[in-house]
């Protein structure tokens, strides 16, 4: 073998282990890059950050400046049910409520009574000086609803029971788009558009649902007006969902105008509240009903207030980023006015049982 092809060939093989070698740092750069990228990604999801490091899509209430999630992976959003940050009890004020409107649904569809009537319970527990105020007939009805609910048996029922699993459901279907909304709005701004819209038509569900026991029982004698109020509400509350899911609407600053939608809808139900306080004047049962109502729209009307005004973190922002923000105090109102409503509900079924159109003379 010649010189020169000797040496061509510890050059070649030479440059075979500097090759692996190059292939090798290659490796070990790109590894390490990824091994930052990784770093800073996870450093990213995973802290909480300050209103003005937010991106725009996120930031909503100036007065909350601090603990908040910006696009955290799906994983640790849910996981951070377990963790402090400004959301936290926005989502469990929610879930609690829901939990509890599956334990009355359960209770009620398995005719548990001693937890069914819990809600409809408190109508016994008005303090003496108070009931002083309230007139004999409202003290008198109660005392006789109460009465009504430890003996009746609605398994014997004629009187539907489906109105009543609608509000129910409906609740249900709102708390739990109200819990996943707060939990992973976080995660992009592709999913927190999209789940702000599932609030939103949550929210309409659950005032076109609140609708059906009242309507569906007041009227059960006269089936025309439950028809007229019933497709009345559902076309509101359908015009409401198209109107609220159109994109520009969904930005921070048309608050307002949802809540105005929504307010419109409440208010629809003044006409056949009058309707029905005319129709039934004499009933005994007028008064309980209407009181149960009052705190559902005393509720409602409180929280809407707190929500709009953002207080008190308006007049102390820092003060109340975790706990104690208007959101909050809002979600407990809502749940109080669907427990109120729910007494009420519960005693329209109830009393139709027992009340048919027949006893009623129609």
């Amino acid at each position: 073998m010649s010189r020169s092809n000797q040496q061509g060939g510890v050059l070649k093989r030479k440059s075979k282990p500097a090759m692996d070698q190059g292939r090798i740092t290659c490796c070990l750069a790109a590894a390490e890059s990824d091994s930052k990228d990784e770093n800073k990604n996870k450093g990213k999801t995973c802290t909480l950050l300050s209103f003005h490091e937010l991106p725009d899509y996120m930031k909503d209430n100036q007065y909350i400046l601090r603990y908040y999630r910006s696009e955290w992976p799906l994983k640790l959003a849910f996981f951070s049910l377990f963790r402090w940050h400004n959301e936290t009890l926005n989502v469990w004020t929610h879930l609690i409520g829901l939990l509890l409107f599956v334990g009355l649904t359960v209770a009620n569809a398995m005719h548990v009574y001693e937890v069914a009537d819990f809600i409809t319970m408190f109508a016994m527990q008005f303090p003496s000086s108070a009931e002083a105020n309230i007139s004999n007939k409202f003290s008198a009805g109660t005392k006789n609803l109460i009465g009504l609910n430890q003996k009746m048996d609605i398994t014997k029922a004629t009187t539907p029971s489906w109105p009543f699993y609608v509000f129910l459901c409906g609740s249900m279907f709102c708390l739990l788009c109200s819990s996943l909304c707060h939990l992973f709005c976080c995660h992009s701004r592709r999913l927190n558009t999209q789940l702000l819209n599932l609030d939103y038509v949550g929210i309409t569900v659950m005032i076109i649902a609140s609708y059906f026991p009242p309507m569906y029982y007041i009227f059960q004698c006269t089936p025309h007006w439950q028809v007229v109020y019933l497709t009345g509400i559902s076309v509101l509350g359908a015009c409401t969902v198209i109107t609220l899911l159109t994109p520009a609407l969904s930005s921070g600053k048309c608050r307002s105008f949802r809540v105005l939608l929504f307010v419109s809808m409440a208010l629809f139900g003044i006409i056949p509240a009058v309707h029905a306080a005319v129709v039934y004047w004499s009933d005994p049962h007028r008064n309980v009903i209407l009181a149960y109502e009052g705190v559902m729209a005393l509720s409602y009307l409180v929280g809407t207030v707190f929500y709009l005004s953002r207080a008190p973190e308006r007049w102390r922002p820092g003060w109340f980023d975790l706990a104690g923000q208007s959101h909050q105090i809002f979600h407990v109102f809502v749940v109080m006015g669907a427990l109120a409503h729910y007494g009420a509900a519960d005693i329209f079924l109830r009393y139709r049982s027992e009340m048919g159109c027949d006893k009623l003379g129609y």
